[in-house]
């Protein structure tokens, strides 16, 4: 099939009848009228329509010499520089699509199973380890256009470095059972972002100390299998007006508990089990942090750069330009935007081949872009509310701008340059970006896409290669 649309992803998410629960409710009917999914799944059905649009074709797909039908480019596995840019130009478009909002777009989830398969020798001839079954998943995920959601976070009972799990019933998901089918898995995982919006969800054990072994595991089912429920949080959309919620209406990602109520995962869906040694080594030799860093920084640009335009659009709009710490303010997100080119454009110079033969952007490059950005994404927001100042307040709604009181708005809410619809209509987009739930959110999430900013600065520190320059001071040092 190679890739599909938009009304083809719609249509099989529809037919799928995941169990979803929203504020206390089955999802019944189909999941992308809800009121609190429509919007996302729209949003992401308009990224698999650019993989068909004629005109975009060289940009979005790419063909295998055995195979007709052309597939998304997100599934790639880059053999040289060329491929590796070719994928970052992919992603690109697909962010602008979005803003840079759509933190779970297809082609983050797409990286991660292509990194997965184009590391699966790292399993071979361990215990308990099945790489012919990632690359079964490549394969189906390839020819199908699978979307995908994934899970690896256990419950937050108790965040000790030392916390073992003492319960009758399982809390953390783990393995109950082992029989000819399969493994049967009980408990929960947290924080799968779109969980329920996808065809798969990707579930895999996160090395930690003192793990039970009966927690590792790392498997890839139908979001619609037996036993399996995705539990919402509440939803951030603030309704269907874009002019009210320009955002929120379009880009609000759910996130969900993933509930495994001994669940059946059969062995051809196994990809490792109770091997914690396998697990850890997979997830630090393989090349995903490689390539799920090259995937975020590429949208985190676009959405700096989304960030930048509104924020100019508002020096503008309110004729601020002048002002010295203004123009400070604005040079903090040029240069953060800058550095965040920079470190992907030299994790791409500096790509080398693996031993399988993969072209990996350099991890140092890229783990620094992922260091910095969990800090300056909040000070982004605070420069817009800083700059917006009241103006991020005082917001009358779409229904006031079409009522009997638009004389007085038109008159009181005008700005140096827009008329007062225009202007309300830009500072809602500002709210909604750093403000609203939505806003908040955003800010939340881009604090801990990767985990615990400090776990990020020491594994840069761990990592880096620090040697060489040690060395120049020692020799320094001795010349006399």
């Amino acid at each position: 099939m190679g890739v599909t649309s938009g009304k083809g992803f719609l249509d099989r998410l529809n037919k799928m009848k995941n169990e979803v629960w929203f504020d206390g409710e089955r999802v019944n009917g189909n999941i992308s009228e809800h009121l609190a999914f429509k919007g996302i799944l729209k949003a992401k059905a308009s990224l698999y329509d650019l993989q068909i649009d004629s005109d975009l074709k060289d940009e979005m797909t790419f063909f295998l010499p055995e195979e007709k039908e052309p597939f998304g480019i997100s599934y790639m596995q880059p053999k040289t520089k060329d491929d590796l840019q070719k994928r970052r130009k992919m992603m690109q478009a697909w962010a602008r699509n979005t803003h840079g909002l759509m933190g779970r777009s297809p082609d983050y989830m797409n990286t991660v199973v292509m990194s997965f398969a184009s590391s699966a020798s790292i399993l071979n001839g361990r215990d308990n380890c099945f790489p012919d079954h990632l690359h079964a998943l490549y394969k189906r995920a390839l020819k199908q256009d699978l979307s995908f959601t994934h899970t690896f976070i256990t419950p937050q009972v108790n965040r000790s470095q030392v916390y073992m799990e003492f319960s009758d019933e399982p809390i953390s998901a783990k393995i109950v059972e082992k029989n000819n089918t399969g493994l049967v898995i009980k408990g929960a995982r947290l924080l799968a972002t779109q969980g329920g919006l996808t065809d798969e969800v990707l579930v895999f054990s996160a090395p930690r100390l003192f793990i039970d072994s009966s927690e590792v595991f790392a498997f890839s089912i139908p979001s619609n299998t037996k036993g399996l429920k995705f539990i919402c949080r509440e939803s951030f959309v603030g309704g269907e007006s874009f002019f009210n919620h320009p955002l929120s209406s379009q880009y609000e990602e759910m996130d969900s508990i993933v509930v495994f109520d001994n669940v059946m995962v059969p062995w051809d869906r196994v990809f490792y089990y109770e091997n914690v040694d396998a697990a850890a080594d997979f997830l630090l030799q393989s090349s995903f942090y490689s390539f799920a860093y090259h995937q975020v920084i590429t949208r985190q640009i676009v959405k700096t750069e989304f960030i930048l335009g509104v924020t100019e659009l508002i020096v503008k709009a309110i004729n601020v330009g002048e002002y010295q710490h203004i123009q400070d303010k604005l040079s903090e997100i040029i240069i953060g935007l800058e550095t965040m080119r920079a470190l992907l454009e030299k994790s791409e110079n500096d790509a080398v081949a693996d031993v399988f033969g993969i072209m990996r952007p350099s991890l140092i490059s890229l783990q620094a872009a992922s260091t910095i950005y969990p800090k300056i994404y909040p000070r982004f927001s605070e420069i817009i509310q800083l700059i917006g100042a009241s103006g991020m307040i005082l917001l009358p709604t779409e229904k006031a701008f079409q009522s009997e009181i638009r004389p007085d708005l038109d008159q009181y809410l005008q700005s140096d340059s827009m008329n007062a619809k225009d202007r309300v209509k830009l500072f809602r987009l500002a709210w909604d970006l750093t403000m609203s739930s939505f806003g908040t959110r955003q800010t939340q999430y881009e604090r801990y896409f990767f985990g615990d900013p400090v776990k990020l600065s020491s594994n840069l520190y761990s990592n880096y290669p620090k040697d060489f320059y040690v060395e120049e001071v020692r020799k320094f040092l001795n010349q006399q």
